[in-house]
């Protein structure tokens, strides 16, 4: 990408804002020669960098296969410079374990998203807070509330309704084109509201039209926080004008998220406040949240990241396994041999669950080719420190592209082709031990969800797998399905899947 079309893609182009903008650029291209990178010493290699806006051409809509093409080319730890703000990339195991792992203490910091940048409610984030008391402690109530077995057996009975739900709405969608992606987010939105909140906040009828609403302000907060190019963090001078209206746009469509169970935080905090209450009519874990002294701040910030996280992920996952699976009919004809020798009740349990070994291949394989944030979350360092002999200086900006990981002819054998048989008899997991398969992240920042994600992965799946066949609109030719993605908080589908569901004859005639 050349310097003129960074400039005409970021609306930064028109003589208004270039008159208007050019004295402050003459200011950071002062302040940039002062903290240039060739002033710190032994930083990772990387490409040579422009005035002023360094590596930001260099970099386009997805910057996981932008830095993988210059990993290609500089090693497997890279530098670059967006603005004023140094940008390392781990690309290798080695490199991966020497962030999360040797120097996890000193490189877990965050660097907040201009969209999350909410003053009222960052002190009370999961996410992007620092790992200081207040987080651990946020971890250790959603870990003991939420993903512990405990929690997801008590859960369980919940899972299986709102599964039931969608199998029921398919039944009467049969033979009608699906849009896969906006079915399987309603269910795990409903499965995850109910556990917040005590009640849905979706319905796939939606006859009055107003939850979507709901979805598109969802939508568009996680469109604002997924942004790429936001001059305003790259440039600390221009970061207060909020220049692509991004914290102003993320807190309007907050405030109307916020709206749809604000009545429901002050019915529920009415009752627990009350002299009559016991922690046995506890509910939801709105009313852990309650119990434990929860600001509205606090509970909007808490379950807005829980949906935003619980959600959007686990979507991605399954939508991409689902479109692999479509793409490899002798891969989908084993998981359902499997699932006929080891599920023999209506409902799937968690115990058969754990004897579907292809199925939990073929996840594995997945995450591999497609993981849901192919950048994990950016860290931030703390302090300067060493990572593979080179100098990681303090503030810099930590990416690690668990997506080039997945397709590095070096670690994986024909590494594009989707071939869960690699994953058959081998001891390799997801849980943040094995680098070279880290979807969940690795070390104290690892994803605190991960048990319930994979749960509600492998129950969908195998769901969806035993109950119908699967086909594409209009006798579409599976090999020949667009595999592009779109890059955000999570990685979508560039182009939605839309199916054709048909109730499998056994299951009719049971």
């Amino acid at each position: 990408m050349d310097i003129t079309a960074f400039l005409r893609d970021n609306n930064l182009a028109s003589p208004l804002f270039v008159l208007s903008t050019i004295f402050l650029l003459l200011l950071i291209f002062k302040q940039a020669k002062l903290v240039s990178s060739k002033s710190i010493k032994n930083l990772p290699p990387g490409p040579s960098k422009l005035p002023i806006v360094g590596n930001l051409h260099q970099v386009g809509e997805s910057p996981h296969v932008s830095f993988a093409k210059l990993a290609q080319k500089f090693g497997p730890l890279i530098s670059l410079r967006f603005g004023k703000q140094i940008v390392v990339v781990a690309s290798s195991p080695e490199a991966a374990m020497g962030i999360l792992k040797t120097q996890d203490r000193l490189l877990s910091s965050r660097i907040v998203p201009t969209a999350f940048q909410q003053a009222s409610l960052i002190p009370h984030s999961l996410i992007w807070s620092e790992c200081n008391q207040t987080w651990k402690s946020l971890r250790t109530l959603c870990r003991a509330e939420l993903f512990s077995a405990k929690a997801l057996e008590a859960h369980s009975r919940l899972r299986q309704e709102k599964l039931g739900n969608l199998l029921d709405f398919l039944r009467r969608k049969q033979g009608q084109v699906i849009d896969v992606e906006d079915v399987v987010f309603t269910t795990l939105f409903n499965t995850l509201s109910s556990i917040m909140f005590g009640k849905d906040l979706l319905d796939f009828k939606d006859e009055q039209g107003t939850q979507d609403e709901l979805k598109e302000s969802l939508r568009t907060i996680i469109e604002y926080g997924g942004r790429v190019k936001d001059l305003g963090s790259f440039f600390p001078m221009l970061e207060r004008f909020d220049l692509h209206g991004i914290r102003k746009g993320t807190m309007k469509e907050f405030n109307k998220v916020f709206a749809y169970w604000e009545d429901i935080i002050e019915e529920r905090r009415v009752q627990v406040n009350s002299s009559m209450w016991s922690s046995e009519q506890a509910q939801s874990f709105l009313d852990r949240m309650l119990e434990n002294g929860f600001s509205n701040n606090q509970i909007n910030q808490m379950v807005m990241e829980l949906f935003i996280a619980g959600t959007n992920t686990t979507t991605s996952t399954v939508m991409w396994s689902m479109t692999e699976l479509v793409r490899h009919k002798e891969v989908m004809s084993k998981i359902e041999e499997e699932m006929k020798k080891e599920v023999n009740s209506d409902q799937i349990t968690n115990s058969q669950l754990s004897k579907l070994t292809y199925l939990q291949a073929c996840i594995k394989e997945n995450f591999r080719l497609h993981p849901s944030v192919p950048l994990l979350l950016p860290h931030m360092a703390a302090e300067t420190c060493e990572v593979m002999n080179y100098s990681i200086p303090k503030n810099a900006k930590i990416f690690v592209n668990v997506w080039a990981m997945g397709r590095d002819p070096k670690l994986w054998n024909d590494p594009l082709s989707f071939n869960p048989e690699r994953f058959i008899d081998s001891k390799m997991d997801f849980k943040g031990q094995d680098f070279e398969l880290l979807p969940f992240g690795s070390g104290r920042r690892i994803c605190p969800g991960l048990p319930s994600g994979i749960k509600s992965v492998e129950f969908l799946l195998a769901s969806l797998v035993r109950e119908f066949n699967w086909a594409l609109p209009k006798g579409e030719d599976p090999s020949m399905l667009d595999m592009n993605d779109k890059f955000g908080i999570a990685l979508k589908r560039k182009i939605p899947l839309k199916l054709i569901f048909k109730q499998k004859q056994e299951n009719i005639d049971a």
